[in-house]
């Protein structure tokens, strides 16, 4: 047999095998992704209300932010308010250990990161992630308010997900609190000098979050949002405008 043909043959072959191993890995992890969906409906579908924190796997024990997070979490988890983090170290293990003294489910959102390499054992629903984007989709979806605690780049992406979400009115509103002032204000302060003069964002779009640091009125702020909600629903629609009577059906 002439080799100068059979190599070329071998070859195809195998590219067809690699392409066929592609295809299948591809199947493979759409299958995952919905498993990823449906264990997370399952889990969570019964715990409303809850509330979501963010914040930074590296603050340890003893950074003033761990104990305030402690607090806030235990607040709204005696309020009857499940509490969610990431389900790791640092702010999220702070959160879950605050929910778990209190009154109502602590859950982690677990994925495995290079400052996240185990879950806390503060969970008292504990559900793992292999894909970044289902873990932040199950945050959104069963978030009835957002915490935001001092974070990294992580916190961030959490965050501004969130805020484009509401923005674009691709999620329901939600209260979000950011907690620090002294922490948020650089960023908070571009948003202020930079974003809204060069016009990429509406000044309106920062009354989409809050700054408090007591936990107290964090907890009162979610509340007082959902209570001005309700009485603006039960308000009539007459002698409102078109574009107002659209909120109301």
């Amino acid at each position: 047999m002439n080799k100068r043909k059979v190599i070329p043959s071998l070859r195809s072959l195998a590219d067809q095998e690699r392409a066929t191993a592609k295809k299948a890995r591809a199947s493979w992890q759409m299958f995952t992704i919905m498993a990823e969906f449906i264990e997370a409906t399952e889990y969570l579908s019964e715990i409303r209300p809850a509330i979501s924190i963010y914040g930074s796997a590296r603050l340890k024990p003893e950074s003033p932010y761990y104990k305030l997070t402690m607090e806030i979490a235990q607040k709204f988890s005696d309020a009857g308010f499940a509490v969610i983090s990431g389900g790791g170290p640092g702010i999220m293990e702070a959160a879950n250990k605050g929910a778990h003294a209190g009154k109502s489910p602590s859950v982690g959102l677990n994925i495995e990161l290079p400052h996240e390499q185990s879950g806390n054992q503060w969970q008292d629903i504990s559900l793992r992630f292999r894909h970044f984007f289902t873990r932040k989709v199950t945050f959104v979806k069963n978030s009835d308010a957002v915490v935001v605690m001092p974070g990294g780049f992580g916190t961030l992406d959490e965050m501004a997900e969130v805020l484009t979400l509401i923005q674009t009115k691709k999620s329901r509103h939600v209260p979000i609190v950011l907690v620090g002032a002294e922490f948020w204000e650089g960023l908070l302060s571009w948003f202020r000098n930079t974003l809204i003069p060069t016009g990429v964002i509406s000044a309106k779009d920062l009354d989409l979050m809050q700054v408090i640091d007591d936990p107290d009125q964090v907890l009162e702020a979610v509340l007082q949002f959902y209570e001005d909600r309700e009485t603006a629903e039960e308000q009539p629609a007459e002698g409102k405008s078109d574009e107002d009577r659209m909120f109301y059906l």
